[in-house]
């Protein structure tokens, strides 16, 4: 998954950013609420980190904004007000959730763990392929029963892949899905990862189905040709 934290705090936002990317999550900050905006808008994230007290915007206008924007990204509320007040007017701004500071990094790991998998099309942990099966929990990636051993960046742009399966998605959508804002990706980086991709889930399994395709002028779709069989468990 992909996530945005929006927190003024560097020691904080930083802390959570080394903590989820240890996760296998993609991460992306902004330290202040005009720029948090900014890429929330503009960017697509399975969750969003939001603090309150942030400089130039503040969380909840944030939040109003997004959703009157027609942003349904899930959103998880950090903040040091505790009052049942507080809450309710953080999840009446239309937060999904909400988490007091000071928090342990487990709570908000499992949190957003769970908001990722609240839209109905992220509901099962498992996302599934023809034979192809991908967890989203134990990281595990297993095709005809076997396991295939993935890089973290490998797993992310699997993931993606699959959550879209039978859909093309071009280069653009994938870089800006897969890496950081700030990650400074070559032209050809998405075509070396699908390599690296093809070369552990097809190459292998000449028997199976050809799953990830080049649909040239395009992009890629991950998916069975002229016989799709997809879904998740």
């Amino acid at each position: 998954m992909k996530l945005l934290v929006i927190e003024d705090e560097h020691k904080i936002a930083n802390s959570i950013k080394k903590g989820l990317e240890q996760e296998s999550f993609t991460v992306d900050v902004a330290y202040d609420g005009e720029e948090g905006y900014d890429l929330a808008t503009s960017g697509n994230y399975d969750v969003i980190v939001l603090d309150l007290m942030l400089p130039i915007m503040d969380g909840l206008t944030i939040c109003r904004k997004l959703r009157q924007d027609g942003k349904h990204t899930p959103i998880l509320i950090l903040t040091a007000r505790g009052q049942l007040e507080d809450k309710v007017v953080g999840l009446n701004s239309g937060a999904d959730d909400y988490l007091v500071k000071p928090f342990a990094f487990a709570e908000l790991l499992a949190r957003v763990r769970a908001l990722g998998r609240r839209p109905i099309q992220h509901q099962s942990p498992t996302l599934k392929v023809a034979d192809l099966e991908l967890n989203t929990i134990n990281f595990e990636v297993h095709r005809n029963g076997t396991t295939i051993p993935l890089s973290r960046k490998e797993f992310s742009l699997l993931e993606y892949l699959m959550r879209h399966a039978n859909t093309i998605v071009t280069k653009d959508q994938i870089i800006n899905s897969v890496w950081d804002y700030e990650a400074d990706v070559l032209p050809n980086t998405v075509e070396v990862y699908i390599g690296y991709l093809r070369n552990k889930i097809d190459k292998p399994y000449p028997r199976g189905p050809e799953l990830i395709h080049t649909v040239r002028g395009f992009g890629y779709k991950l998916g069975v040709e002229n016989n799709v069989s997809i879904g998740t468990n």
